[in-house]
């Protein structure tokens, strides 16, 4: 360390510090580079063909972008979905978190930069002794007095800090991921509540209908019984089917209150400010754009995630790695000092400082090496994730592929079958009436339509769920280009890309 009082050389200081970080800019970056994995074999093709009439979109100018709701053209939902990004409280925290890791990477790139800090000393004395002489109280103050300005500067020679602020900016981007995926999964979770919530609407019109028929049925077996036709028997059997209609019908506002309440939650309301009118589902699902399983990987913000986390650890291990070379520290400082403090100011006391620390760890008991292990095992371990997250999305986009696929071919067998439990009661009723079939054989005509009635609604609602799970499987409307830059994030953008 140098000390001199007499003025230094002209911009001394500062151009050491220049020097320095020219220097640092001009280091050997040690350790690994990051390269992008190879992932589980990535098929050409999903092994699940869309459903009929459906085509595989082409590269990504009829992929779901954006607001992937409105391809179901419910204003209503839309409204919902809106509510969101806004609302939602998962989405605000993934976003405050989002949030936090910008700001860590600027925390991390401040260590690039010198540290500049200006304080005060005092260490008076009353009376005591000033140059071999003993002075009494009364001669007055004296002591030391000082206003130091220091810089200090952590050199980056092997890359470390570097690494560093790449690893919070490449977390950073995992966590924009992140709030893309926390945006979908509650968006495809609002979407399924709002059509199990439809679908239950229509299982309640549907018992609806069904407790006016069989209010009719009881009427006309009420009529026969006056009349001595039918028995006693047949009146209690039309009754307690009427009865337990209308109990499945009132039971049915469990579960929609629950839908509802659910759906209240999601768009950041309690459930007392939401109320949904009763309204059925019509039509088919609309067909998703499926795209090649390739695009898949773009598409997914998990899988982004994931990904980026992965190159976030490579980095450690290039951190790990610096460890085992010598560190640089370069100070210097300046200000004013003296042994009165009607003298500090004056020109006269003015001193400046400059020196500079290096270290190598010589011994440490295996504590570095055992480091780059670790942040090696973790790399490692971060891989296998990357890939099973990659997996587990080809699965879930043939699963509802293949579900789509067989509730379509189901829904078409049971319209039929809906259609020949509709004309077996017809006839049943008919000949009921001629006096030539029980109300028995009546009742399980109607208890077999009926049953027919409910599985094609719940065809309907599943096939319209399924619809959703494989927009979210397909990662809705976003894709990778949508991350923010690592190299915005590194430098200190104000405004990265969203």
């Amino acid at each position: 360390m140098l000390y001199q009082k007499n003025r230094p050389p002209r911009g001394f200081v500062f151009c050491a510090l220049a020097g320095a970080l020219l220097i640092s800019s001009g280091c050997k970056v040690v350790g690994p580079n990051y390269t992008h994995p190879p992932v589980a074999p990535v098929p050409e093709a999903f092994k699940e063909k869309p459903p009929d009439g459906w085509k595989e979109a082409q590269p990504n100018d009829t992929a779901l972008k954006g607001k992937w709701w409105e391809i179901y053209n419910d204003p209503e939902l839309n409204a919902l979905e809106e509510q969101v990004n806004i609302s939602n409280q998962n989405v605000l925290a993934a976003e405050a978190q989002y949030r936090a890791a910008r700001a860590t990477v600027q925390i991390a790139r401040s260590a690039l930069f010198p540290l500049v800090t200006v304080g005060s000393a005092a260490s008076p004395v009353v009376g005591g002794s000033q140059g071999g002489v003993n002075l009494p109280p009364s001669a007055g103050v004296f002591g030391s007095f000082q206003i130091p300005f220091d810089v200090s500067y952590q050199v980056d020679l092997w890359g470390s800090i570097r690494r560093n602020v790449r690893a919070n900016a490449e977390t950073a981007q995992a966590s924009a991921a992140q709030l893309e995926n926390a945006k979908l999964t509650y968006q495809a979770t609002l979407a399924q509540d709002y059509f199990q919530l439809r679908g239950t609407d229509g299982d309640i019109a549907l018992l609806e209908s069904t407790v006016e028929s069989y209010t009719g049925f009881l009427k006309l077996t009420q009529a026969r019984h006056d009349s001595g036709i039918a028995s006693g028997a047949d009146v209690a059997q039309a009754e307690t089917q009427l009865d337990s209609a209308k109990e499945q019908m009132i039971d049915f506002g469990v579960a929609r209150a629950q839908y509802e309440h659910a759906i209240a939650i999601l768009v950041g309301k309690p459930p007392s400010e939401l109320s949904l009118e009763k309204r059925t589902l019509k039509g088919e699902p609309p067909q998703v754009p499926v795209t090649m399983p390739s695009t898949l990987l773009e598409r997914r913000p998990d899988i982004a995630m994931s990904e980026r986390q992965m190159a976030s650890l490579n980095e450690q291990i290039g951190i790990a790695d610096a460890a085992f070379y010598p560190s640089l520290t370069l100070s210097a400082g300046a200000g004013l000092a003296s042994s009165s403090f009607v003298n500090l100011f004056t020109w006269a006391g003015r001193f400046w400082t400059a020196g500079a620390i290096a270290s190598q760890t010589l011994y440490d008991a295996g504590k570095r090496r055992a480091q780059v292990d670790v942040a090696k095992a973790n790399f490692d371990n971060a891989m296998a994730n990357y890939r099973e997250t990659v997996l587990t999305a080809f699965q879930q986009v043939e699963d509802q592929m293949a579900a789509l696929r067989i509730l379509e071919r189901e829904t078409g067998a049971t319209i039929e079958t809906v259609a020949a439990a509709q004309l077996a009661l017809d006839i049943t009723t008919a000949q009921y009436k001629a006096g030539t079939a029980t109300y028995l054989q009546v009742e399980t005509q109607q208890t077999a339509l009926f049953s027919e009635q409910e599985a094609l609604v719940n065809l309907l609602t599943r096939r319209m769920v399924s619809s959703v799970l494989l927009v979210e499987a397909l990662g809705g409307g976003w894709d990778t280009s949508q991350l923010p830059v690592v190299s915005e994030l590194s430098a200190g953008a104000k405004s990265a890309k969203n």
